[in-house]
Formats: C-alpha cells, structure tokens, sequence
C-alpha cells in the first residue's frame, strides 16, 4: 500500500505561485454512487478546487485548462463514509478491568492511531458519542491543524448520565472515589452539564437513558433518566443548537426519549412498533450497530469483558438484528452507526453486510453511511454526497458495491479534502 500525505497537484489548501487561483484535480473513474439520486452513474467526472467539489459531471465535459488528473480506472466512486457512533479513544483489547492498567493519557494516543485506522477505512466523517477528559474535542483540533491524520469529528465529550447507571463508573466499591463529571440527578443538573461540555467543545450531546451491555451491575434495558430529566436535556441542547443522541437499549427508556424529541436513537435493541410510530411522528433516526455482536461473543471473554455483560450480550444481540429489520420495514429513518471501539475501529465497513442481510438494499445501507448521516448531522452543505458544494471527500473501491457490498471492506483510494491519505496501488 502507497500512502500519500501531499494534496496531488497542489490541491486544497496549496494555491498557485502569487496566490491568484486555486490549484484544480479533475478526479475520474469507471463508477460512481450517486447517493442522492439513487443510482449508480457510468464514467463520472469530478472536478475540485480548494477542497471542495465544484461540479459533477462526466468524462468529456469541458475542464478548466490547468486542471491536473487523477484517473482511478475500472474503480468504482462513492462519498466518504460516515459512522454516526464511535468511540475513537477506546479499544476493545483492553475491556472491564484490563482498561485500569493504563494511565490516563494512554487513552488519547490510542484514539491518534484509531484516528488514521478510521479514515484510512474510508471513513472521512465520524460522530465521536462519548470520550473522557475532552479527548475527542483534542483529536478534532489536531486533525484540523494538521498534527495527525484522521477523519472530520463531531465531538460529544462526555455522555451524560445518572448516578449508577451506563455512563457512571459502577467497577469498584464505595472506598474508590471515581469522577462523577457527566453525572446529574435532576432537570437543572442535567441543564447545566448541557452547558458546561458545549461549552468545552461538545457539538452533539450524549446521554446514557437506559442500561448497557458492557456497564458492570444495571439491567441492560432498565430507564435511568426520567422523562422530566430527558426534556430538560433537549430543550437546553436545541436550545444551544445541538443534537442529542441517547444509548437507549429498552423499550421504555427508547418511546421517552422519543417523546422528548431527541434526534437518534442509539442502539435501539428492545424497540417496539410503539417506538417506530414515535420515531416517524417526531422525525428522529435509528442508529443501529448489528455488527458488533459477532465481535463481543467471539472475542469479549479474553479481552476482559465481564462474564454479566457477555450474558446481556447474548440476551440482545439477536432481538436488536430483528428490530432493525422490523424497523427499516415500517419506515423508520436508519443511520450507519457501529460503536467502533467495542470491536476494532478501522473494521467499520463489515456492519454493511449485516445492515443488507437484515433487510437493506446496498444502496439503503450505503446513503444510511452517506445522505442519511449528512441529514441527522445537519451537514448537507458539507459531507455525505458526491455533489457540488461539498468537501472532496471521496472513496473508491474496486469492484461495484452495489452488487457485493463486501468491497466497501476494503478501500482502494481516500480522498479527505482534496488530498489523497490512502492509495493503494495495483
């Protein structure tokens, strides 16, 4: 594999000798995933200038006279990826109480490395749902300053919680004092860490609304935050202008959430018909990680994963496939969403199998990665579509995914920007 870290031909943020114009890439390949319209288009013709995409089009159109080319072949095109659930500072090697083995900084490093891992996937966007110690507003600027290589990040910092429930620390016993920094009990408390993280860096809030899988003593769907305490939180959010996305595995803690208007529901195992006719009333998304199940029961037990949560696990894991098909069926907006960092970021592409064997097109499962994920981020003007206007981020493949949608598995050639991080040469 060749790696590229120069904009080709002096793209982006490279202008031409004097400053007058900006440098122009004409990018063409035999494909291309019009995820807007639906359909794939034959030869395209992508022309970018300073980073952005100035048009589409197809091969034999007019260019401008110094445009520079990068012809990428039998390959087929499609927008950078999009997963709307990670956790870029955690690896899943290092599970229950093997993670205390580390001082804390370890955890930004490891979030440098599963930066690059992610976008060198092909994933260019991605909405970090919770880091500790403000790890992912760090990572987000120094990927911007141009420290370290990896995808665009929509940061929520901490995931906000109740005292013993998901998002608290319920490892150890009383006489180890642990931090309580995303923990409220109450409507204003909840208010108030709504501002305090927006005002360190979160652009999307996280909240803890029911039980989980890997937190050590609660019951997996069990509601933790009360319907009045879920209102303050969207109010104040919408408020501010952010989004909130709420881990809700059971069926009560999802229908509240949803009654309180929060935009994505994270999980969603235990939804009932209840829980779709909600979701489409108030517009929000399903945002369903169906992958990871392969990856907890195969390998959790020798990563640490406690013996209770692999029990929650193998309780789950089958319902949540079945809801998401059932909910894809009664028309419930669907996100890609993988909680890279349960299993090994860099392998996020492998959840498209299983969003299409539970009931997906290969088209549905990649506009969930792409158009959808631009809507629920209120980003339609910047990622998610190969369309003019837009970042430069694209992928290429060989192979056509909408016939195999494995070959999104692996990615021949990112683009982030204009500038080539990942070419892999044949």
């Amino acid at each position: 594999m060749r790696t590229k870290s120069m904009i080709v031909s002096g793209l982006a943020a490279l202008c031409l000798a004097g400053g007058a114009q900006a440098a122009t890439l004409v990018v063409t390949a035999a494909h291309m995933v019009d995820v807007l319209a639906g359909r794939e288009t034959e030869r395209p013709q992508v022309i970018i200038t300073d980073g952005r995409i100035v048009s589409v089009g197809r091969l034999g159109d007019p260019l401008p006279a110094d445009a520079k080319r990068l012809d990428l072949g039998d390959r087929t095109l499609l927008p950078g990826l999009i997963d709307m659930h990670v956790h870029l500072t955690s690896d899943p090697l290092y599970s229950g109480y093997r993670k205390y083995e580390f001082t804390d900084s370890f955890w930004m490093a490891v979030g440098v490395a599963n930066a690059r891992r992610t976008l060198e996937a092909g994933f260019t966007t991605v909405r970090n749902v919770g880091s500790a110690d403000y790890d992912d507003v760090g990572l987000k600027q120094a990927i911007e300053h141009g420290y370290i290589s990896g995808p665009r990040i929509v940061p929520a910092t901490y995931a906000l919680g109740s005292t013993g429930g998901h998002c608290d620390n319920t490892a150890f016993p009383p006489s180890i004092t642990t931090p309580t920094t995303q923990i409220a009990n109450s409507p204003d408390q909840y208010r108030a860490l709504v501002r305090k993280v927006h005002k360190y860096g979160a652009e999307l809030i996280k909240v803890c609304m029911t039980g989980g899988v890997l937190s050590k003593g609660d019951s997996v769907g069990a509601q933790q935050v009360s319907l009045d305490e879920i209102k303050a939180i969207v109010e104040e959010a919408h408020r501010l202008g952010l989004r909130v996305a709420v881990h809700a595995h059971g069926t009560e803690g999802i229908n509240d959430a949803l009654r309180a208007g929060v935009d994505t529901i994270e999980h969603a195992s235990l939804a009932d018909q209840e829980s779709f006719k909600l979701a489409k009333e108030h517009g929000a998304w399903f945002d369903m990680d169906i992958y990871n199940d392969d990856y907890i029961l195969a390998e959790g037990a020798k990563n640490g994963v406690f013996p209770e949560s692999l029990a929650k696990e193998r309780m789950i894991g089958l319902k949540q496939r079945q809801n998401f098909r059932a909910a894809h069926a009664a028309g419930v907006k669907m996100l890609f969403g993988t909680d890279a960092g349960v299993y090994p970021h860099g392998q996020n592409a492998r959840q498209f199998a299983k969003m299409v064997e539970w009931g997906m097109t290969p088209m549905e499962a990649i506009q969930a990665a792409t158009k959808n994920a631009a809507e629920a981020l209120n980003r339609t003007a910047d990622v998610g579509a190969i369309a003019p206007g837009r970042y430069a981020d694209l992928i290429a493949v060989d192979g056509d995914p909408l016939k195999d949608i494995r070959t999104l598995e692996t990615v021949a050639v990112v683009i982030k920007g204009g500038e080539i991080v990942k070419d892999v040469v044949r």
